[in-house]
């Protein structure tokens, strides 16, 4: 494969999925729009993702890659159905660039069709072939590939693998192109393939298809059955690559495959003979040393994606970005309905005008409505030039109005059972909403631009007093659910609220290279702190900020390998002071950490567990002396101003403006709206990052004025 795999590369891949038949499918991502990943679950054996590009390729790889924490429509629709389904069978479509994969559900039998030619296509079908949700839909002149559609195949492709010579003959035969050109395209090779076959029968690429002779052809016969059979009897893969690795290190092969990789096929073919090769004990981990980093980095060329949609600047749409966008379309509005009311006006004057020509269709029709029935006039009328169409529900027809020279112009719909001034004055009518639909807008018009003028006075205060402006959003960051917080070079730190938050942090956000905190108090919240998951600085935004307000990125490919020392202490202060510590009248507090597989919710034998409880085996790692204090800076990010809270040299490693807190005598909520009153921010964000309790201002860097 180059661009896109070949029939023969998903020949191999189908191969390589039948040791999986029987696995059981657990959740399906869409890390990017084009990427879909099926995550399968072997007896047995590790977890393996199905990585499905769209158009491009398919394959099976262990490699970690980061996933969307909110999944897609898609990929909810796909974990609904497919949920622990499992895999029955995997099989190509003739010799096509078309896998199905049929799985066993609670609710009967489906299937994944997977599509890798032209733009590519998932479809996820019923037992009856129907189509139950496509990826993209789409309509094609012989194919509807969309939902409640029966799915159904392209024409079945040509298998070169059993090709007759008679056939390829008359194939070649009536081609005007050379014969690489031809076998790449009308009989089903890739261009790859189809230049192996000349080698193979001795035969010039550039030649003519048509002059090719009958040794020729048996040449070119025994080289596709040839290909064939080392598809079928081998294995493995290979990556072809345009400079061989300097050294045999592992690393340093990896990055030449990446860098200088041109190519991935089951198999090596004569043309690569000078080229450095690397094998592999399959296509799927050929395809994953060579495309697997990018593909696994999908979901943040995704949230670059969705950064560099933002309006022109990088600065995000406040509201009055809004007004002005709303006032342009009300300004749009008006227009279409002015220029559709002329329209109106003018086509019932016209009737008017030709009140004679209009009399005489309308009469001639009923007529022949009468005389013949409808069906009959609907045929009759297709050779009338004045007459397009007429329609026996509506009662009407459509006719044609002449111009000055007496030619056809106009087109207006009239109904048969009124008069010719009934059928202007209904134009009229339309005419008429058409205006009041304008000054119905003009309204509004003025109510937007009576509220861009406030919003716009506002704006100006608020920058000359450094506050920014709070972000009404319908939707809040994942990690906002629970307790949050940024610790040593970055990282999130997520803590829960409740029990229940409790649960959904251990069983659903701790991730194997993460680390679970937890305060040595009781009823203290499970942490889990993130290797990946984090902030860093936003460096392409380029919109106007307050003095002392820094932009930040989420991002889920912080580059650490593993957490310092000062990264676990931080976390573990913020576990300490989310507990009943902060309220429990003491200046500092113990915590420890663990490696996510040390905590479990199996309880010993006759034990039970409460919800939100964990049982904690094996070493902890203590932590003691932990101040009760944290530090909340004001940060954009992503373009939404909110609060960023943890340990003092955290926060200032992103926030030029900050307040220390500690356990006090405020009530929070004094606190939290005075601090919304100076910065902008909304309320209800910083009552969310303030620990349960009551509070006290230690040090103030221009957060409070």
């Amino acid at each position: 494969m180059r661009g896109q795999m070949s029939s023969f590369d998903v020949a191999r891949i189908v191969t390589e999925l039948q040791p999986y038949i029987g696995a059981r499918a657990r959740k399906s991502y869409q890390p990017h729009w084009e990427q879909v990943v099926l995550r399968l679950n072997p007896k047995d054996e590790p977890q393996v993702d199905l990585v499905i590009v769209s158009g491009k390729r398919c394959y099976l790889a262990r490699r970690d890659r980061p996933m969307p924490h909110n999944p897609s429509s898609f990929a909810m629709l796909l974990r609904k159905h497919l949920m622990n389904a499992r895999l029955t069978g995997a099989t190509q479509h003739g010799f096509d660039r078309i896998i199905t994969l049929a799985f066993e559900t609670k609710d009967g039998p489906l299937s994944l069709v997977v599509e890798m030619f032209r733009d590519g296509n998932v479809l996820l079908l019923d037992a009856d072939g129907v189509i139950i949700q496509p990826l993209t839909s789409v309509e094609y002149a012989q194919r509807i590939l969309k939902r409640g559609e029966a799915y159904v195949p392209p024409p079945t492709q040509i298998d070169p693998r059993t090709l007759g010579g008679d056939e390829l003959a008359e194939i070649l035969a009536v081609s005007d192109a050379n014969l690489v050109s031809t076998l790449a395209s009308r009989v089903n090779l890739s261009g790859t393939y189809a230049e192996a076959v000349c080698a193979a029968a001795g035969l010039e690429t550039t030649s003519a298809a048509a002059d090719v002779n009958a040794g020729g052809i048996r040449g070119l016969v025994k080289a596709l059955a040839d290909l064939g059979d080392e598809l079928s009897s081998g294995s493995g893969g290979v990556t072809v690559l345009s400079l061989a690795p300097k050294s045999s290190a592992e690393e340093v092969v990896a990055d030449a495959i990446e860098e200088h990789c041109f190519e991935a096929l089951p198999f090596a073919l004569p043309a690569h003979d000078a080229s450095p090769l690397i094998e592999f004990d399959s296509l799927s981990d050929a395809v994953d040393a060579w495309k697997g980093g990018h593909d696994a980095a999908a979901l943040a060329r995704r949230q670059e994606e969705k950064a560099g949609q933002m309006q022109e600047g990088r600065r995000p749409m406040d509201v009055g970005d809004q007004l002005g966008r709303r006032a342009t379309q009300q300004s749009q509005a008006i227009e279409r309905f002015h220029a559709k009311a002329d329209v109106q006006q003018r086509l019932g004057k016209e009737i008017q005008d030709n009140w004679a020509h209009v009399e005489e269709l309308l009469q001639q029709t009923r007529q022949a409505v009468e005389a013949h029935g409808w069906d009959e006039v609907r045929q009759q009328v297709r050779d009338i030039e004045w007459i397009e169409s007429i329609d026996a529900g509506k009662k009407n027809v459509m006719v044609y109005l002449p111009d000055a020279n007496g030619e056809p112009s106009s087109r207006v719909e009239l109904e048969l059972e009124a008069s010719v001034h009934q059928n202007a004055q209904r134009y009229f009518d339309k005419g008429r909403k058409q205006k009041e639909k304008a000054a119905g807008a003009k309204s509004a018009l003025k109510v937007t631009e009576s509220e861009t003028t406030r919003v716009e006075k506002k704006r100006a205060k608020d920058e000359a007093a450094g506050r920014l402006q709070a972000a009404k959003r319908s939707k809040r960051f994942w990690f906002e659910n629970q307790r949050w917080a940024v610790v040593g070079d970055g990282h999130l730190i997520i803590g829960g609220k409740d029990a229940r938050g409790n649960d959904q942090i251990v069983r659903k956000r701790l991730d194997r290279h993460d680390r679970y905190l937890h305060a040595d108090i009781h009823g203290a919240p499970s942490c889990a702190l993130k290797l990946k998951d984090g902030f860093e600085p936003d460096l392409q935004y380029a919109g106007d900020l307050p003095e002392g307000v820094n932009a930040l990125r989420l991002t889920q490919t912080l580059e650490w390998d593993d957490f310092t020392e000062e990264a676990l202490e931080q976390a573990a202060q913020m576990a300490v002071v989310w507990s009943r510590g902060w309220s429990g009248g003491g200046a500092a507090a113990t915590a420890f950490w663990v490696e996510p597989p040390q905590v479990s919710k199996t309880a010993e034998t006759g034990e039970a567990l409460a919800r939100g409880a964990f049982i904690v085996r094996g070493t902890r790692n203590w932590l003691r002396n932990l101040p009760l204090e944290l530090t909340l800076g004001l940060a954009l990010i992503n373009g939404v101003p909110l609060p960023l809270t943890g340990p003092h040299a955290a926060v200032i490693a992103h926030c030029s403006r900050w307040a220390r807190i500690g356990p006090g005598t405020t009530k929070k909520e004094t606190l939290a709206n005075k601090i919304a009153k100076v910065t902008g921010l909304a309320q209800d964000d910083v009552l969310s990052v303030l620990p349960s309790g009551n509070v006290q201002v230690i040090e103030d860097q221009g957060i409070l004025g």
